[in-house]
């Protein structure tokens, strides 16, 4: 299994790492992937990925983070970005970024300047886009339409309708399916999710945040990405080996693991 999303860098805050990463390659789990917030966590992220095999990272300024400054560290970003594709560093994505109204849209015109840059950057630096959206589909979509992401991407955390997820897909994006569908309640999402094409999904967890069906209040780990694909399993008509050996492609298509 690939966990596509995965926080280490908020969970190490209050988990010994080191087990968690250990506890998680003993359930499956091969590669993480680890987005980063905002600048402050650049650093941590290509951290995680030194000291540990099979982690990789996306740096990019998450829609919730971003301040009246967040626009000049994007030349720091591009900088960055080039150094680690030269020193072949585990870098496999753009995010995680995007647009969130779920606060309402005071910043709106800023988080769309930070949110076209990152789009930009990807396009610059051939990598895939790690998009969060939060009440905010219709204009990230009339965006990706204007600005196409050359190598694609992902749509984190998805929880909307078949035909958005069509959407995203007919844009060449894949979308990551999480926690949400091992909740009975969260019928539209399990059902988009049963109906649209398997090579166009991945697996994440979110860790520390969106928690599995039966553990919440608990910090969510990359562990129970298993119970994610137990939950896919089920909803899908394909047999068991299918999904699994689907999804790993699906990941590795994406994004570029450079040392396998």
């Amino acid at each position: 299994m690939i966990d596509t999303h995965c926080h280490l860098d908020l969970v190490a805050k209050s988990l010994d790492i080191d087990t968690v990463i250990e506890q998680a390659k003993i359930a499956g789990v091969t590669h993480f992937i680890v987005p980063s917030t905002h600048h402050l966590s650049w650093s941590a992220v290509r951290l995680l990925s030194e000291r540990f095999s099979g982690v990789y990272y996306a740096l990019g300024v998450h829609p919730l983070f971003i301040s009246e400054d967040s626009l000049e560290y994007m030349g720091s970003l591009e900088s960055i970005l080039v150094q680690d594709a030269k020193s072949h560093r585990r870098c496999v994505a753009i995010g995680e970024c995007g647009l969130d109204f779920f606060r309402g849209r005071e910043n709106e015109t800023l988080q769309t300047e930070v949110f076209r840059y990152q789009l930009k950057l990807a396009n610059k630096c051939q990598l895939p886009v790690i998009i969060h959206a939060r009440k905010s589909h219709q204009e990230i979509l009339a965006i990706l339409k204007q600005e196409p992401v050359l190598k694609g991407g992902v749509i984190h955390g998805f929880s909307g309708s078949f035909e958005l997820a069509m959407s995203y897909i007919r844009l060449g994006f894949y979308i990551g399916v999480g926690g949400t569908i091992t909740y009975e309640r969260a019928k539209k999402t399990r059902t988009t999710v049963s109906r649209i094409p398997l090579n166009r999904i991945v697996l994440e967890t979110d860790a520390p945040d969106m928690p599995i069906d039966g553990y919440q209040g608990d910090i969510n780990q990359p562990k129970r990405l298993k119970l994610v694909l137990s939950s896919l399993n089920v909803m899908r008509c394909e047999d068991v080996q299918t999904v699994a050996s689907q999804l790993i492609n699906n990941s590795k298509t994406l994004f570029d693991f450079c040392d396998g």
